[in-house]
């Protein structure tokens, strides 16, 4: 390196001098100027390379031997090498330190004439009578690239925040001033981000919920947690009120120190009204049940509308022992729950805490949080698989007259909302209960409050959710079981049924329960479509398979693929295309009619019919191995008539939901109107109750239901069969004739997994007790 002799290879040209350094210290310095891990160049009076090291020479391309003395202007690039060469004499007249990063945009030119980005560092160094500069070159090209990518990324975060309309996101600084704004915040909120920046976030807030700090609190929150989230109402720039969702988040620097604040704003104002209509739904359901039975049962159907839960109850007060007593809504299916009217005390019970303080009391992670309580309290939580669980005081007038229980399987299950919701609804289930109370001392005989009391201590009621699927009874549940049962499985069921018992709603569970429920459910009317078509709706043509067909037709099963396919009365399909139905659920494959290529299908099949199908087959009018092919699963829907103690309750869903339709208001149903609708044996099922209400409700003018109790005849119904007077014995007769038939096919065992009691989903004492009120006897088995 550097040297006092002239270049060899370049005549005249002096490199450094020696720096008047000794021979050691020479070396060292040749030694670290090789070592350098970046390129190092020494240009002397006129731009003349005087040395480079060996960086230089991996990071150019070049030999030294090719650069020293060569103009340093060959390491510019073409573009660049005018301005250089005044910068170069600029410099020389003023040499000075220039450091790295002065933000000049600067690239360099390799030997094979690439460029490439690099950062310099000059310094001018005296050797001898002339300055010499030493620059000190660095390949920022890595950098460059970070850079880049750093921008673009910062382009698309902005550009995607920007173009979030849902959503109001903005930032604030540590005090709570606006410091940026997307345009979905000036949709939801009103202010353009020229009329915002810079104002304290308060802005949006009511007046009531400033004047108590809530602004600061939930900063304050955020910079403690790192996270704050929170509903409720907001305003916009116009002053109006809109119902928000926020979560203020806070920004730290690499330090751990808040910067600021980012804040997500949605809009659920939309949501909180439907939140308040399904409450209305659930009060006007509440308050029209002011019998204690039928109340209950509202009462677990109306916590479902607003909460999911694995168990729910009522803990009420009894005055006269000073205890509250359970009464069981649903529980977990197997497992042992407290009978109905066990005492729960109030001293150490989370029940007795709610009822006392007039507080929610939430335990979300039941064992350990339930330490503070006495353990029998929490043992009937674990005994039942409960790991959280809440209490909510039902108050009415200022009287507490005991709590709403939910528990959950899982841990952690209740939100804050969750909370507030079924706080509502427990202050109209407090208002309905004192109601029924009432209703029960005025008007109920003791022999009615003794009855009840055996209902409410045999009823079970069950713990899945069909949606449209209303009922309570002990036939409906056996078929909800079964298809409890059948749904996770792929199996073929067969649903029977009379016409309009809902055998379509049944197949819409099957699918809804099953792992299909995220592909399709298809739906096809075998009796809907004349026999003709029948085959093209359900495998589908190609174009010219027939006169008409000008285009491809996909069928119902390829539509289905991977999903349900529900073939509604399966009995009409012709005897001619059943063949070819059975090869395509036999071997999951197909042919479009006028195609020969296989087309392979997965399909769950769910059929249904209103017809004896056995019969059927016995008169070859239904191919046998197609019967058996179906009845895989079969499940039978109970005629209306015998799940009567379902009426009162399809009553009020339809009068709601037609009323809700038709913009009426329904509040009364008349007792006289609902013993009449119990008498009646409903030949059309649950189809001809609906449209009798539908009916009913287009002719009520005020809020008391109306019904036409006399177009309550059927066609070729006797008037003995269908009287209003003579409904009960035949009601009775039915349901005689239906208990023998079953313990005549158990030859008179009612106890047992197999037994009448479990086939007609009774207890055993319930059986025995219908029994004695029918007088079936041993000797009419």
């Amino acid at each position: 390196m550097p040297s006092s002799e002239a270049n060899p290879d370049s005549p005249g040209v002096t490199v450094l001098g020696p720096f008047d350094l000794s021979a050691p210290q020479r070396s060292l310095f040749k030694d670290l100027f090789e070592a350098s891990p970046d390129a190092l160049v020494a240009v002397g009076l006129g731009g003349l390379i005087l040395e480079v090291n060996g960086q230089f020479e991996r990071l150019f391309g070049y030999h030294r031997s090719e650069v020293v003395g060569e103009n340093v202007t060959v390491l510019v690039p073409e573009r660049f090498r005018g301005a250089h060469a005044a910068h170069l004499r600029s410099y020389f007249a003023e040499p000075r330190l220039r450091p790295m990063g002065a933000g000049l945009e600067l690239y360099a030119r390799r030997k094979d004439g690439s460029e490439f980005p690099v950062d310099i560092m000059l310094n001018a160094l005296k050797s001898g009578p002339e300055p010499v500069v030493l620059a000190v070159v660095r390949d920022i090209s890595e950098r460059k690239r970070a850079q880049e990518a750093l921008r673009l990324s910062e382009e698309r975060l902005r550009a995607m925040v920007e173009s979030v309309k849902d959503y109001a996101i903005f930032t604030l600084d540590p005090r709570g001033h606006v410091t940026s704004w997307n345009a979905g915040a000036e949709r939801i909120k009103g202010y353009r981000a020229d009329e915002i920046t810079g104002q304290h976030f308060s802005k949006f807030y009511l007046q009531e919920d400033i004047d108590r700090g809530k602004p600061d609190y939930e900063l304050k929150v955020a910079a403690a947690t790192g996270r704050f989230e929170d509903e409720g109402w907001r305003v916009r720039k116009d002053g109006s009120r809109f119902w928000a969702n926020v979560i203020i988040s806070a920004l730290r620097d690499s330090a751990g120190t808040v910067r600021g604040f980012s804040k997500v704003t949605r809009d659920f104002t939309e949501r909180k009204q439907a939140e308040e209509a399904l409450l209305l739904q659930v009060t006007n359901t509440l308050v029209s049940n002011l019998d204690i039975g039928r109340l209950l049962a509202a009462v677990s159907a109306s916590i479902r509308q607003v909460a999911s839960y694995d168990y729910a109850g009522l803990t009420l007060f009894e005055s006269s022992t000073g205890q509250l007593r359970i009464h069981t809504l649903e529980a977990p299916s197997g497992r042992k729950v407290p009978p109905d009217g066990t005492p729960i005390p109030v001293t150490g019970s989370p029940a007795g805490r709610a009822f006392t303080s007039r507080e929610p009391v939430i335990l979300n992670h039941v064992r350990q949080e339930g330490e503070t309580f006495a353990p029998e309290n929490i043992k009937r939580l674990t005994d039942l698989s409960i790991n959280s669980a809440c209490w909510i005081p039902l108050i009415n007038r200022s009287r507490p007259l005991g709590t709403l229980m939910l528990g959950k399987l899982a841990e952690g299950a209740f939100s804050d909302k969750d909370i507030r919701l079924l706080s509502h609804v427990a202050g109209q289930i407090a208002i309905a209960i004192d109601n029924a109370e009432t209703y029960r001392q005025v008007i109920e005989a003791r022999e009615r409050l003794q009855e009840e009391k055996a209902y409410l201590e045999e009823e079970l009621r069950t713990e899945y959710d069909f949606e449209e699927i209303v009922g309570e009874s002990h036939a409906l549940k056996r078929v909800l079981k079964q298809v409890e049962t059948v749904a996770p499985t792929d199996a073929t069921v067969l649903i029977l049924g009379e016409t309009g018992t809902g055998k379509e709603l049944i197949a819409r569970a099957i699918h809804s329960l099953s792992g299909r429920r995220e592909r399709t459910f298809v739906k096809l009317n075998c009796a809907a479509i004349p026999s003709g078509l029948l085959e093209s709706e359900l495998f589908g043509h190609e174009k010219g398979a027939f006169t008409g067909a000008i285009t491809q037709k996909i069928g119902r099963l390829e539509l289905a693929n991977r999903g349900s396919l529900f073939l509604d009365e399966v009995g009409d399909i012709p005897l001619d295309l059943q063949p070819k139905l059975l090869r395509a659920l036999q071997e999951k494959e197909f042919e479009r009619l006028g195609s020969t290529r296989t087309i392979p299908v997965d399909v769950r099949l769910i059929a249904a019919t209103n017809r004896d199908l056995a019969a059927m087959v016995q008169a070859r009018e239904f191919r046998s191995d197609l019967f058996y092919r179906l009845k895989v699963f079969p499940i039978e829907v109970p005629p209306l008539r015998m799940r009567a103690e379902d009426i009162p309750i399809l009553v009020h869903h339809f009068v709601g939901k037609h009323a809700r339709r038709m913009n009426r208001i329904i509040e009364t149903i008349p007792p006289e109107t609902m013993r009449a609708l119990e008498r009646w044996l409903w030949p059309g099922n649950i189809r001809e109750l609906e449209n009798l209400l539908e009916r009913a409700v287009i002719l009520s003018n005020g809020p008391v239901l109306r019904v036409p109790l006399s177009e309550l005849t059927s066609p070729g119904m006797p008037e003995s069969a269908g009287g209003a007077a003579d409904a009960p014995s035949s009601l009775e007769a039915t349901e005689r004739e239906h208990i023998l038939k079953v313990l005549r096919e158990t030859q008179g065992v009612i106890a047992g997994p197999d037994g009448a009691a479990a086939r007609l989903g009774l207890k055993r004492t319930t059986l025995n007790s219908k029994m004695r009120k029918l007088g079936i006897s041993r000797y009419d088995i």
